[in-house]
């Protein structure tokens, strides 16, 4: 089958588009728990359920817009319109998000739990559509894998822009407006997001087309369960998120009250991550030209594992540099699946197809979106019961019961689920050579070999 080599600005305006999901991503994944804790001020028990439930109610949706792109397309595309189409309100939810109005504690938590479902669901209506993307961008995987590598780049970068410059610009303006700067610095970003949205939109092509019909959604959900390999990604996508987010949303806690640090601390620790996780990107996308993608990912995710049990035992409280070095091992360890995890959800799609003769694409993205935003909801529910359990106070001497509970946290309590991770990938058995010489040329799709990037105008 012939396809098209996607161009670099593709390749960018592709990873834009992520940057600009990661402004929300990043937020929930390394801020908002501390935000609603030290900054806005509710209490963690009042945690896990705005943690919780927006984002569950947000996965049953991510079910429903996936099939809502899997029967609709347009002259644009299937997925590309949603860029330009929600760009603006997706920038106007993270702001409100980042708000606090003088009310009452009711008050303040209805603003929490509002905001948080309406900046959850425009995130939906723009995620799942870009997830989506790769499948009709190349029918090539290595070009797949590389597109992700882009992508996978700017969603690090833009990340690493929300931890070294939302704590320190909020911080700058003193802990008597520390609310104000935490709301100044998330709406700069989120006016960045949105234009990143609009130049994806406008610098992306959708050359690839798949015959589509309506199904019932019964048996859309019957094709998606009987799709062994789709079901092992799923279950992978729950678990592996739940490690991201819980060792994510303690890290600011692990900083400045594990390790005694200021700001200036908090923002070198937690991007120090980042960076890990961005050279991540730098070196999947360079291994896996050489060594199997799926082996990368299995053995990824055991040695991060192993990390994160000799982190919790070779580091004490003020232990800084060792901390450092060790949380940046980790990082860049466990990332190195991710470029491979978001480019073979299409084969697992087409494995799919060629398996029933039936395809389900627009279902099966937003089930693995589904299957993230429940592991983002567990997480998010666990991180408030744990710091409950642990007896954590905002801006309190923390007891060495706590310190340690904020450790598990960070190291052997995410470990535990990577190694689960690991352990499921080893169901996974579609590799190149498998999808090249049993499922390419089966699939019924179209590549475009004209298309050129394409606007509205």
């Amino acid at each position: 089958m012939k396809t098209t080599r996607l161009t670099v600005l593709e390749k960018i305006g592709f990873g834009g588009g992520d940057a600009a999901v990661n402004v929300v991503w990043s937020s929930l994944a390394l801020i908002i728990t501390y935000f609603y804790t030290d900054v806005f001020r509710l209490n963690p028990a009042n945690l896990a359920m705005l943690g919780l439930l927006p984002r569950l109610i947000d996965a049953f949706a991510d079910v429903g817009m996936g099939m809502f792109t899997d029967s609709h397309t347009t002259r644009w595309g299937r997925y590309r319109p949603y860029f330009l189409i929600f760009a603006v309100p997706f920038g106007i939810s993270v702001m409100l998000v980042f708000t606090t109005p003088d009310l009452s504690y009711s008050g303040k938590l209805i603003w929490a739990y509002a905001t948080y479902i309406l900046m959850m669901l425009v995130f939906t209506a723009v995620t799942i559509p870009y997830i989506s993307l790769p499948g009709v961008l190349t029918a090539d995987p290595q070009e797949r894998l590389s597109a992700n590598g882009y992508r996978l780049f700017f969603a690090k970068g833009a990340a690493l822009m929300v931890t070294t410059f939302v704590p320190l610009f909020a911080a700058h303006w003193g802990q008597e407006h520390i609310a104000r700067g935490y709301q100044v610095s998330m709406a700069i970003l989120a006016v960045a997001a949105s234009l990143l949205f609009i130049f994806c939109f406008f610098t992306t092509t959708e050359r690839v087309t798949h015959k589509s019909d309506r199904k019932p959604l019964k048996q859309q959900l019957s094709l998606l369960f009987h799709n062994d390999q789709w079901m092992v990604l799923a279950g992978v996508c729950v678990i592996g998120t739940i490690g991201y987010v819980i060792r994510g949303s303690v890290a600011i806690y692990y900083a400045k009250y594990f390790l005694g640090g200021d700001a200036k601390l908090v923002s070198i620790f937690i991007t120090t991550g980042v960076i890990g996780n961005i050279l991540a990107m730098v070196a999947s996308t360079w291994i896996t030209k050489k060594f199997c993608k799926i082996q990368l990912f299995r053995w990824s995710q055991f040695i991060t594992f192993a990390l994160s049990v000799g982190m919790y035992f070779a580091v004490k409280p003020g232990d800084r540099a060792m901390a450092v070095l060790l949380y940046f091992l980790i990082n860049f360890i466990v990332d190195m699946q991710g470029p491979v995890f978001w480019s073979i959800i299409s084969e697992a799609v087409d494995f799919g197809e060629v398996k029933s003769g039936k395809r389900v694409a627009g279902m099966a993205f937003g089930g693995i979106s589904f299957a993230q935003k429940m592991g983002m909801s567990l997480a998010a529910g666990m991180v408030g019961w744990l710091l409950t359990y642990y007896n954590y106070q905002a801006d309190k001497v923390q007891s060495a019961f706590t310190l340690n509970g904020i450790a598990l946290m960070l190291t052997v309590i995410p470990g535990c689920f990577h190694l689960v991770m690991g352990l499921l990938m080893c169901k996974y058995f579609i590799t190149d050579k498998y999808y090249n010489e049993k499922i390419r040329e089966q699939v019924t799709h179209e590549v475009l070999e004209d298309a050129k990037p394409t606007s509205a105008a």
